[in-house]
């Protein structure tokens, strides 16, 4: 059976909480981190080797990152 990474929920909380305050319409962002959870849920099949945390864990955490750091979607051409 395999072990999960355990994820501080303090830290998910505050993380989900930046993001519905950032975002100007609160359905929105929920809707967009649920779609990209769908996606990273896909994604998951053909990438065994990253399935330790949960869909929706992982879109809170990379959306948010996004947020507070913006050079990671920056253009870098």
């Amino acid at each position: 059976m395999q072990k999960r990474n355990t994820v501080d929920t303090t830290h998910l909380m505050r993380r989900a909480e930046e993001l519905v305050d950032a975002a100007s319409n609160r359905y929105r962002i929920t809707v967009q981190v649920a779609n990209r959870a769908k996606r990273r849920r896909y994604e998951d099949f053909d990438n065994l080797e990253e399935a330790g945390m949960k869909p929706i864990v992982r879109a809170i955490v990379e959306m948010s990152d996004e947020l507070t750091q913006p050079e990671i979607i920056g253009d870098n051409v």
